[in-house]
């Protein structure tokens, strides 16, 4: 039953006062959303969400996501009404440099913003992430009696994050996982940009998500919080379907000449219209002034201080308990990596580079896969509908499966599945990854071919920018693919991912560098990281030291190595498939007393972050540089290339060996071209 101390309707104008106010400030901003929830608001943070202002981190509050992102202002009036460290300061510098009130809700900036939203539809894949990331831990931590992981993630979303193709897939993966702790509550308010939706979104909604295995409650009054309060209590009780209620609302709500109209969505109302809706609401305050009696109704941080302590209190049982079980959540929740990962590191590299194997790198990060899923629980595989090809599957992570009553289906020794098979998702399950990396207690790692690596970019770029720790496993990394032609032949695709900040890319040559890839992409709290794998077997090539391998890029052959006494004239940098070929160029130009230095750069980006002492010493100042890699050839002048061994077209449809000579990938090509490089002879007519 609601609350009838408090007073509803004044907690709701508040925020329509508030997110009316701060736009007009800002002279920029999304003002129709957050008054057209408002009433949903009070239902949800007034009525049900469990969470603690005061912690915001605490582990077992619930989720929330705005994924309509442009109505931030929705968020930013509820956290600093309900308690959280956002000052009425931070309200007045609405999207402005350096406020914790960005344009769009970010992780990090903000206390109590869960997950940066702004592309639609990512927000609500993030929480089907967030809701997935709860079962497994429950299934896998909770006791009889012991019920540690029991919260529900919450989901504000509209008719933009509905059109957005990425809604499709995750909200199909939600309804095959049963994820009934997953509460979407849609502002079915028929208006966005460019106006009415009519002509161009005519789904049926309910119709839609019936379809997916979801509950729906339909034809909501989003303006009666009662209605909505009583709907969430409704959806609080499914056992085994997530559950979408529809509101229907008014964009605007309050402004009596702007609501119900595309003018509500974003821009500022005017101050003319902020006046008249003042009036309108009853709403007699000055802007970003609040009565007491409003920041009482609003007020969370007691209610959240007895959820904390009791939750406190149950978990100080569970851990008398199971000891060991409450040490591991403790750790995993943390996103600490287990006491002897650098142990299993020095293992898995070291293996690799004592067996010295010639497979491809796809097979080669499988290997390396074995040893840290059977000794990290918390890797969390999957493909896009691409196992078999990309190889993520390990002897340690059976498929995730649930049963008919929604429950995780456990193997023999009590653990949840941890390969997820996605489906031909990309895109979706790069989304449902960062939510599960922002949940925490996983690092997620998924799988698909590198030229489908277009379908997830958004999603890559937006754990770059929240900083999450998820690993991107893309194999079939070049023409090396071969017959099935130009369509899945990655050329681009290693460059452009190299230009997303915060991204770190591998391109490993061999099983050595596609260990420390994987070590050091699990080891970045901080970063997520994507590993280009190939098809073709790579033959190992020969080190002397691993460790190097970890500063992205290293001298892997110098002269002598050949047979040569004397200082090189000039580096080859290779990458990748690559790697071997420069190697071969190196020795057949040795036979002509011509030295060079080969140096492999399985990682740019880790490269490019060294000291510039140790840059200097891999590529010597004063020495011409010629790359060589299977792809466009534009980054590589940043590195004061003379010549690029590359590919600046698309592929063709034949087998590997035929297409790598036909594009110049021979080492009697390579071997041209650094003769030219270094003045030793004529450029030849081009092919």
């Amino acid at each position: 039953m609601p609350d009838t101390t408090k007073n509803a309707a004044a907690m709701a104008h508040a925020i329509r006062a508030l997110a009316m106010d701060a736009v007009q400030q800002a002279n920029s901003g999304h003002p129709g959303a957050p008054m057209g929830m408002a009433d949903i608001a009070v239902a949800l943070w007034g009525r049900h969400l469990r969470h603690h202002p005061s912690q915001p981190q605490w582990a077992d509050r619930d989720r929330f996501v705005l994924s309509n992102g442009h109505g931030s202002m929705l968020l930013y009036a509820l956290l600093h009404l309900t308690g959280y460290d956002l000052s009425v300061d931070e309200l007045k510098n609405f999207r402005q440099l350096h406020s914790k009130t960005p344009g769009h809700p970010e992780v990090g900036y903000t206390p109590g913003v869960e997950t940066t939203t702004g592309p639609l539809g990512q927000g609500v894949t993030n929480a089907v992430g967030f809701a997935l990331a709860e079962k497994l831990l429950a299934a896998e931590f909770n006791r009889d009696g012991h019920a540690v992981v029991n919260h529900h993630t919450y989901v504000f979303l509209g008719d933009g994050c509905l059109m957005e193709g990425i809604s499709h897939e995750a909200a199909a993966l939600a309804g095959a996982w049963k994820l009934n702790k997953l509460i979407a509550l849609y502002d079915d308010n028929g208006i966005s940009i460019d106006g009415k939706v009519a002509p161009w979104f005519i789904d049926d909604t309910p119709k839609r998500f019936e379809a997916y295995g979801w509950d729906v409650i339909d034809l909501i009054d989003g303006h009666d919080a009662d209605e909505v309060d009583a709907a969430i209590a409704q959806a609080k009780q499914s056992a085994t379907k997530p559950t979408l209620i529809v509101c229907k609302t008014a964009i605007g709500k309050g402004s009596p000449n702007r609501a119900n109209t595309a003018k509500a969505h974003g821009e500022p109302l005017g101050a003319e219209e902020i006046a008249l809706t003042r009036e309108a609401i009853g709403w007699a305050h000055e802007p970003f002034v609040f009565p007491e009696e409003v920041y009482a109704d609003w007020n969370a941080k007691a209610e959240g201080q007895l959820l904390v302590d009791d939750w406190n209190q149950r978990f100080a049982a569970y851990q008398a308990a199971h000891p060991s079980l409450a040490a591991e959540f403790t750790r995993r929740m943390a996103g600490e990596l287990p006491a002897n990962f650098a142990e299993i590191a020095v293992n898995a590299v070291g293996a690799a580079h004592d067996k010295a194997e010639t497979v491809a790198s796809r097979k080669a990060s499988q290997i390396a896969l074995e040893f840290f899923t059977a000794a990290l629980p918390e890797l969390l595989g999957g493909s896009a509908d691409l196992t078999g090809s990309n190889l993520t599957n390990t002897k340690s992570t059976p498929p995730l499966r649930f049963d008919e009553q929604g429950a995780v289906v456990l193997t023999e020794d009590g653990k949840p599945g941890r390969h997820i098979n996605y489906g031909v998702r990309e895109f979706g399950m790069a989304a449902i990854m960062n939510g599960v990396a922002l949940h925490g207690g996983f690092i997620p790692y998924g799988g698909t071919f590198l030229t489908f690596s277009d379908y997830s970019r958004n999603a890559i770029r937006m754990a770059a920018l929240m900083k999450q720790r998820v690993i991107h496993v893309f194999t079939h990394d070049s023409i090396g693919l071969g017959e099935d032609g130009p369509t899945h032949q990655s050329v681009e695709h290693a460059a452009s991912l190299r230009l997303i900040p915060g991204l770190d890319v591998w391109r490993p040559a061999d099983t050595a560098e596609t260990a420390v890839a994987w070590t050091i992409a699990l080891a970045n709290k901080h970063r997520p990281s994507a590993l280009l794998l190939s098809r073709q077997n790579l033959p190992y090539a020969p080190k002397t030291d691993a460790d190097v391998i970890t500063q992205g890029g290293y001298v892997l052959a110098e002269p002598a190595e050949v047979g040569l006494r004397k200082k090189a004239q000039g580096v080859i940098i290779a990458t990748g498939s690559e790697v071997q070929l420069a190697l071969h160029a190196q020795a057949e130009l040795a036979k002509e007393g011509i030295a060079v230095r080969v140096v492999s750069m399985p990682s740019t980006t880790v490269f490019d972050r060294q000291p510039e002492a140790y840059k200097k010493s891999v590529l010597p100042a004063g020495l011409p540089r010629i790359a060589v890699e299977a792809g466009v050839t534009d980054g590589w002048w940043k590195y004061g290339c003379a010549a690029v061994v590359g590919l600046d077209t698309y592929g063709e449809s034949a087998p590997a060996n035929v297409l790598f000579k036909h594009f110049g990938f021979t080492t009697q090509n390579v071997v041209d071209t650094v003769k030219v490089a270094l003045g030793l002879a004529r450029r030849k007519a081009s092919r």
